[in-house]
């Protein structure tokens, strides 16, 4: 098994594999390797216009739940249009995005470096401190739903470095919010269950919204082979990332073990299912790997990366068990952050699993 960073640039997935919670039986290296990965230039990722399940008829509507279904039980990824938020939103957030990144000193950052908070590290990640597995050449900051004015008792300082950015965020996310039922409704109706199931659990539920930012890269770091972030699978039901401008993006197609190169329309959102989903779906919709590589162009190393990826989570005290309509269920019921935590000790070290009191 690989160890240390460094050697995490060399590692494949099942170095790790004792962490997973789901059945996981592909094989890939963490970071791409020239001349030694394939690549599929062939393979789409289906567009779905979700206004015809937020505005269309009844027949619309299961059209809707029959694209998205299927486009995600067959890769786990889709492209979402027709979901009303307006482009210059997500063209503002990559601005005040950089603002953070670029003009807040790092000393003025720290403070706010991550801790556990419930399942999740939360806060400011330095840059290549995203996982002890492997240099991401990324910085991020990981806002749950405690570090917004959503009602309630609230302090804008605990969270943010500067006034301002929570009421700017927090428009994205309540935008983002009205597309978690209409989504996981779909993906019932789909498989043939009670689409009401999760109503109740997605209302009001926890997420982590990420901001990323992947600054230029140096000669000793495009040297040094390591990638911008890891390949991995989400642990969630779902994320929502808004199409970014710079390319890196690749998902796994594992029928064929070769890397797709996705680069979403601007103002589309990028869909894909996490570990919670292909638990509670038996497998059926899988947790697909992704990563994010150096850009194929280089020239655009010299230009920063930004994405704001919007993970969708039940509550820790929820219970993952196989949706009822599913037969013969081969993961026995879990509780939310024990089977988190269990995942991401993969990334955090092995005591992140331990249950906080």
């Amino acid at each position: 098994m690989s160890t240390g960073k460094d050697s995490g640039i060399k590692a494949v997935n099942q170095d790790f594999n004792k962490y997973d919670q789901v059945n996981k039986p592909q094989e890939y290296n963490l970071v791409e390797q020239e001349n030694v990965d394939q690549f599929d230039e062939d393979y789409k990722i289906k567009v779905c216009d979700i206004s015809k399940f937020l505005s269309g008829s009844e027949a619309e509507k299961k059209e809707f739940a029959h694209d998205l279904g299927a486009a995600l039980e067959s890769i786990g990824f889709a492209i979402i249009t027709g979901h009303g938020v307006a482009v210059e939103l997500y063209q503002d957030a990559q601005k005040k995005i950089a603002e953070i990144f670029e003009d807040i000193p790092v000393e003025e950052r720290m403070p706010y470096k991550y801790e556990r908070e419930g399942s999740v590290n939360q806060g400011y990640f330095p840059i290549k401190e995203t996982t002890v597995i492997h240099p991401d050449l990324v910085e991020g900051w990981v806002f749950c739903r405690r570090a917004f004015n959503l009602g309630g008792p609230y302090t804008e300082s605990d969270y943010w470095p500067r006034p301002g950015y929570e009421s700017f965020f927090r428009k994205i996310v309540q935008a983002h919010e009205e597309l978690i039922l209409p989504i996981m409704q779909s993906i019932l109706t789909y498989l043939g269950c009670d689409p009401n199931l999760y109503d109740e659990k997605l209302t009001e539920t926890n997420f982590g919204f990420r901001l990323n930012y992947y600054p230029p890269i140096s000669s000793e770091d495009d040297a040094s082979g390591a990638g911008r972030m890891l390949g991995h699978e989400d642990v969630d039901l779902f994320t929502l990332l808004p199409a970014q401008e710079v390319e890196g993006l690749q998902v796994l197609n594992r029928e064929n073990n070769k890397w797709i190169r996705l680069n979403a329309p601007p103002g589309s959102i990028i869909l894909n299912t996490g570990d919670y989903m292909q638990r509670i779906t038996n497998d059926r919709l899988p947790s697909t790997t992704h990563r994010v590589s150096k850009p194929s162009n280089k020239v655009l190393n010299q230009k920063p990366r930004i994405s704001l990826p919007m993970a969708i989570y039940v509550w820790e005290d929820e219970i993952l068990e196989v949706l009822p309509c599913l037969e013969n269920p081969k993961y026995p019921p879990v509780s939310a952050v024990k089977f988190h935590t269990n995942i991401t000790s993969k990334y955090y070290g092995d005591d992140y699993a331990k249950e906080v009191k």
